[in-house]
C-alpha cells in the first residue's frame, strides 16, 4: 500500500488538519457578521440563522459521521468531509442571497461536524500509547490555529469589509487536507476490524512507537472478536456495559460547551463593543484572545501525557469558574462602561483572556482526547457520533440563547450562570471520569468490560489498566 510510506509526523499533521476546518469557520463568522449587512438586509432572526446554520449542519454531520466512519473507515470519511467543506465554502463566498448563504453554512456544518468526530478518532487510533494524548491534542491545536487564522483574516479584511473573501478562504485548508489524506493510511484498529490485517501490519510497521505489530494486532483482534456483532446504534441501546463509557464521553462533550466557550469565540467582538470598544478595536483585541488560545493549547500538548487527563480537567474548571465569577461580579457591580479605559471594560477583556487560557490548556484538548479513548472499538464511531452530536447541540443552545439572555438578564447574571455550569462540570468529572493516561485503548476497554462485569476469568488485559483513578 503506497500511502503508508509516509513519516509519522506527516500522518499526524494531515490527520489533525481537519481541525482547521472546524476552527476557521468557528472563528471567521464573528468578523464576517459585522459586514454581511452591507450586502444583505439582516433581521435578528436571519443573523442568528447564519450562525446557527453551521451548528445545525454540524449536528447532522456528527450524527451521520459516527456510523459512516465505522462503515467506510476513518480516512475515507475525512476525505469526504474535505470535499463537502470545499464546496460549501465556495458557495458561501458566491452566495447571491442570504438564504443561499444560510444553505451554504449548513453544508459547511455537515463537514465540520463530521471532521469534529472523525479527526480525533483517527488520531487516537493511529497514535502510539505513550504519546496518544499529545497526538490526539493536535486536533485541538489545529482548531485553535484555525480560529486564530480566521481572526487574522478578519483583521486584515476589516478595512475592506470583504466578508465573501473571509468565508471563501476556508476552501484553502480543506483542499490541502483533501490532497494530503489521499496519501495517508487508514488506522490499524479499523483495518483489523474490517478484516485487513496484512495492511494493518504494514501500517504498524511504518508508525513510530509500535515495535511489535503482531502483538498489537492480536490485542486488537481479541477485543474486536469479543464484540462481534455489536455494532451500530442498536448495540448502544442493548449493551449495558457500553453505557458508562457513553455517559462519560457525552457528558464531557456537552459540558465542554455549557461552560460558555463559544460565547467568547462567536461573540467576543460583540461583547467588547458592548463595553466601549470600537468595531475595529474589538476585532484587534480578539486577536489577543486568539493568540492566547493557541499558546495555551501548545502547553497542553506538552503536559497532557505527563500530568494526566483528570487533573487538567479540574484545573480548567478552577480557572474558568474564577474568570467567570470575576467577570460576572464586576459587570453587575461596576458602572456600565462606555470607553475601553473604563474599569469594567478592562476587566472584561482580562477575564475573557484568562477564561480562554484556562479552557485552551485543559478542556479544549483533553475532551477531544478522552472521548475516543473511553469508547469501545466496535461502536467507537457510532458512540462518538452521539457524543459529538451532544457537543454541537449544546453549542447551538449556548450560541442561540446568549444574545437574548444578555438582553433579558444582563451580562453579569449571564456570566455568573456559566460559572455555575462550570462547577457542575467539575462535579461530573469527580463522579464519573476515570484516568486514561498511559494505557492502550485495548487496556482501557478491557478495564471498562471488567468494571461492568462483561469480562470474566479469561481477562487477558493487564491489571494495571485499572490503576490511576
Amino acid at each position: 500500500m503506497g500511502s503508508i510510506r509516509v513519516s509519522g509526523r506527516m500522518i499526524y499533521f494531515f490527520g489533525a488538519l481537519g481541525g482547521v476546518l472546524f476552527g476557521y469557520d468557528t472563528g471567521v463568522i464573528s468578523g464576517a457578521l459585522l459586514f454581511i449587512p452591507n450586502d444583505f438586509k439582516l433581521t435578528p432572526f436571519l443573523q442568528g440563522a447564519i450562525v446557527a446554520g453551521l451548528l445545525l449542519g454540524a449536528m447532522i454531520g456528527a450524527a451521520l459521521a459516527g456510523r459512516l466512519s465505522d462503515r467506510l473507515g476513518r480516512r475515507r470519511l475525512i476525505i469526504i468531509a474535505a470535499v463537502v467543506f470545499t464546496g460549501g465554502a465556495l458557495l458561501a463566498a458566491l452566495a447571491p442571497t442570504v438564504w443561499v448563504l444560510i444553505a451554504a453554512r449548513v453544508i459547511i456544518g455537515l463537514a465540520v461536524g463530521s471532521a469534529a468526530l472523525v479527526v480525533p478518532l483517527y488520531l487516537s487510533e493511529i497514535a502510539p500509547t505513550e504519546v496518544r494524548g499529545a497526538i490526539t491534542s493536535l486536533n485541538q491545536l489545529m482548531i485553535v490555529c484555525g480560529i486564530l487564522a480566521a481572526f487574522i483574516v478578519n483583521a486584515i479584511l476589516a478595512s475592506s469589509g470583504d466578508w465573501r473573501l473571509m468565508l471563501g478562504l476556508a476552501a484553502v485548508p480543506s483542499m490541502v487536507l483533501l490532497v494530503g489524506m489521499l496519501f495517508m493510511p487508514e488506522t490499524p484498529r479499523y483495518l483489523v476490524h474490517a478484516g485487513e490485517e496484512k495492511t494493518a501490519h504494514a501500517v504498524l510497521e511504518e508508525l513510530p512507537g509500535d515495535e511489535q505489530p503482531e502483538e498489537r494486532i492480536e490485542e486488537i483482534r481479541e477485543v474486536d472478536s469479543e464484540e462481534e456483532g455489536e455494532t451500530g446504534l442498536a448495540a448502544l441501546w442493548r449493551a449495558k456495559w457500553v453505557r458508562p463509557a457513553l455517559l462519560v464521553a457525552t457528558g464531557l462533550a456537552v459540558f465542554q460547551q455549557l461552560v460558555g466557550i463559544n460565547t467568547i469565540i462567536y461573540y467576543a467582538p460583540t461583547t467588547l463593543t458592548n463595553v466601549g470598544f470600537a468595531k475595529t478595536s474589538a476585532i484587534y483585541a480578539n486577536l489577543i484572545i486568539g493568540v492566547i488560545n493557541v499558546g495555551m493549547t501548545v502547553i497542553a500538548i506538552k503536559i497532557i501525557d505527563r500530568v494526566g487527563r483528570k487533573p487538567m480537567l479540574f484545573a480548567g474548571v478552577a480557572g474558568m469558574v474564577a474568570s467567570l465569577l470575576v467577570l460576572g461580579i464586576s459587570l453587575s457591580a461596576l458602572p456600565t462602561p462606555h470607553h475601553p479605559g473604563d474599569p469594567a471594560a478592562i476587566i472584561t477583556l482580562v477575564c475573557l483572556a484568562t477564561f480562554i487560557a484556562a479552557f485552551a490548556a485543559t478542556w479544549g484538548p483533553v475532551v477531544w482526547v478522552m472521548i475516543p479513548e473511553v469508547l469501545p472499538l466496535s461502536v467507537r464511531g457510532t458512540a462518538m457520533g452521539v457524543a459529538v452530536f451532544g457537543n454541537w447541540a449544546a453549542n447551538f443552545a449556548v450560541s442561540q440563547t446568549f444574545p437574548p439572555l444578555l438582553k433579558a438578564l444582563g451580562p453579569g447574571t449571564v456570566f455568573l450562570g456559566y460559572a455555575a455550569l462550570g462547577l457542575l462540570a467539575g462535579v461530573f468529572v469527580k463522579a464519573f471520569v476515570t484516568e486514561t493516561k498511559g494505557h492502550s485503548l485495548e487496556e482501557i476497554e478491557g478495564d471498562l468490560q471488567r468494571r461492568t462485569g462483561r469480562r470474566g476469568e479469561r481477562d487477558r488485559v493487564p491489571r494495571h489498566a485499572a490503576a490511576s483513578r
